[in-house]
């Protein structure tokens, strides 16, 4: 059994001592606990109350001076604004959790640079009233227009305001953005999507994300009252009206196809809130943007995506979701972004490249390449094809093998095997399957080799049955057998029509996901399925192996218990031949192997 490795990753107790994950949140990352804070503090001075939108709903609302001992500097300033589901104040063991302390978004930087702070929490959550309607829908976004116009007119304020965020607090900056209040001018956002069918449903699957049941009411009451709110009644009408939220697992579960018109919402849901809908507000010459991810995290491949429709900044580095790469400071490139484009600062943001990302190299080393093109651009993909020939096996390996040669025909059959276990509750990124499926492994490389961009699987099966999820990951072996997980994708096979996407997709196969293109196989023929794989900028060592893995089955889906069926579907994958299964990897120049 091999053994999983993380090289550059961030062990789920890393990500959870950085973002404090609150327990059954959906796209879960809230600060750092902390002491509790004062109403007025040395740096800054603290008020929160309600504020009501358009349709008079109150939402709890922080704010944060700039402050000298505890008294509120003159002048007015830019605001940066951040919009949570999570509770910008509530209290954990005793202590006040406040968002303005995450070192994340680096809130207290920017007060001492000469902004005003601004958090809210979202209508039906926190101490905000009003029911969600709905997972970042237009109800969400037009509060945070209405949010933003509002604190773009305080007197304190120069009607200039920025707008920060990471996975559902990214999606809220996506969503605001696309009601373009007039007095929004920077973005700087990290870990969401520009299409959130193709991100949350991945392959036409529901697996790591939206699985998970709501907060119990005493979630919401943990909540710090606003100022006003002494005794704590308002925040208990609030949460009572918390009641009425759509259940967020519920909503994605009743929602399989890209144009399914919702039960608990009455439209074609998944529409309403994909960014890419509105991507001619998003791409305003109004508005600057800043994209961040990393490379072991889902949204990553939504990112880029993202980056090169807006044409904006874009930076990816080592690590999982949300945490912040030691190898750059996200905190002080957010300053520089807001510095220029919310102050004027001639600070040569402007004139820096496009795209930043790391490249991870052997032995725990890497690199910061700087480029005008977006990861992957002009690097050609390489096929690998999939063998199951016995004298192409690879000493040590017995599954089968992958190799830059087509060989001769054959094919290799799975179970799918749903024991994969549980994984971590937080799993960002997928675990090492071994014995879950089919493997191919290839010779040792003799050279390092760099990959960068996506691959994309090209895989030719057989099912016993109408229809089955099929999950592939491209796999790093090393020498003394351990395994880094390099890249992964997945498709339902009835989702595999092709077709053109709405927006750039970067010349990456494409599943409409509609009603109509949903074509369930015939029992024991062939069909193919073409899969666009996460991106990585990643060195093969010599001295390594490449190894895919397929299987039926992913721990990271949280309904595993609920679909499975018995007997399990049974695949065979084709090998060899014209119509043989392969991979195409973009790597920067052909590999060797001994």
């Amino acid at each position: 059994m091999a053994k999983t490795r993380t090289r550059f990753g961030w062990p789920l107790g890393a990500v959870l001592a950085a973002v404090a994950v609150p327990a059954m949140s959906t796209f879960a990352v809230a600060p750092l606990a902390a002491s509790p804070t004062p109403s007025t503090d040395p740096d800054f001075i603290r008020e929160s109350l309600y504020v009501p939108v358009r349709d008079g709903t109150k939402l709890a609302v922080n704010i944060y001076r700039p402050a000298k001992d505890g008294v509120a500097l003159s002048g007015t300033y830019p605001v940066v604004f951040a919009f949570t589901p999570y509770r910008a104040r509530y209290v954990s063991d005793g202590k006040i959790v406040d968002l303005v302390d995450s070192p994340l978004f680096g809130f207290r930087d920017l007060l001492k640079a000469g902004y005003v702070v601004a958090t809210a929490d979202i209508r039906g959550k926190g101490a905000s009233f009003g029911a969600r309607r709905g997972f970042l829908d237009q109800t969400e976004a037009h509060d945070g227009y209405d949010l933003v116009e509002w604190l773009a007119k305080k007197p304190y304020a120069t009607g200039k305001v920025g707008i920060t965020g990471c996975s559902y607090l990214g999606g809220t900056t996506m969503l605001v953005a696309g009601t373009l209040p007039p007095s929004l001018r920077a973005v700087f956002t990290g870990a969401t999507d520009l299409d959130k069918y193709s991100f949350v449903r991945n392959g036409g699957i529901t697996a790591q994300f939206n699985t998970r049941p709501d907060e119990p009411p005493e979630v919401d009451l943990a909540s710090v009252p606003v100022d006003a709110d002494r005794d704590g009644a308002l925040l208990k009408a609030a949460v009572a009206q918390h009641a009425r939220n759509t259940p967020m697992g519920k909503l994605w579960e009743t929602m399989p196809f890209r144009d399914s018109v919702s039960p608990l919402t009455g439209n074609r849901f998944w529409e309403e809130v994909g960014p890419y809908t509105h991507l001619g507000a998003l791409k305003n010459p109004r508005l600057a943007w800043y994209f961040w991810d990393n490379w072991e995290d889902e949204p990553t491949e939504q990112m880029i995506k993202a980056a090169g429709n807006i044409r904006s900044k874009l930076f990816i580095g080592p690590g999982s979701h949300c945490v912040p790469p030691t190898q750059f400071s996200v905190p002080n490139e957010q300053q520089r972004f807001f510095d220029h484009y919310l102050k004027g600062v001639d600070n040569g943001i402007d004139r820096d490249p496009l795209y930043s990302w790391w490249e991870e190299r052997p032995n725990g080393t890497g690199a910061l390449i700087r480029s005008a093109t977006l990861p992957g651009t002009g690097v050609a993909r390489l096929p690998f094809y999939l063998s199951t020939a016995a004298n192409d096996r690879p000493a040590a390996f017995d599954k089968g093998s992958v190799a830059p040669t087509v060989p001769r025909p054959g094919s290799a059959a799975f179970d799918v095997d749903y024991d994969v276990g549980k994984g971590e509750y937080f799993a960002f990124w997928p675990q090492v399957l071994d014995g879950k499926g089919v493997t191919f492994t290839s010779r040792p490389l003799s050279s390092d080799t760099t990959l960068t961009g996506y691959p994309v699987a090209h895989l030719t099966a057989a099912l016993d049955r109408r229809d089955a999820p099929l999950f592939v990951y491209l796999e790093d072996v090393a020498p003394d057998g351990s395994v880094h997980m390099i890249s992964f994708g997945r498709l339902l096979a009835s989702m595999r029509k092709l077709s053109a996407a709405p927006y750039d997709n970067l010349g990456l196969p494409y599943h409409s996901a509609l009603k109509a293109d949903s074509a369930p196989v015939v029992p024991g023929r062939r069909f193919q399925l073409d899969i666009a794989m996460s991106p990585r900028a990643y060195v093969f060592a010599a001295g390594h192996r490449l190894r895919v893995t397929i299987t039926g089955a992913d721990p990271r889906q949280r309904n595993l218990a609920a679909i499975q069926v018995s007997p399990p579907p049974h695949f065979t994958i084709f090998a060899g031949g014209p119509q043989g299964s392969r991979i195409d990897i973009p790597f920067k120049t052909k590999p060797a192997f001994r």
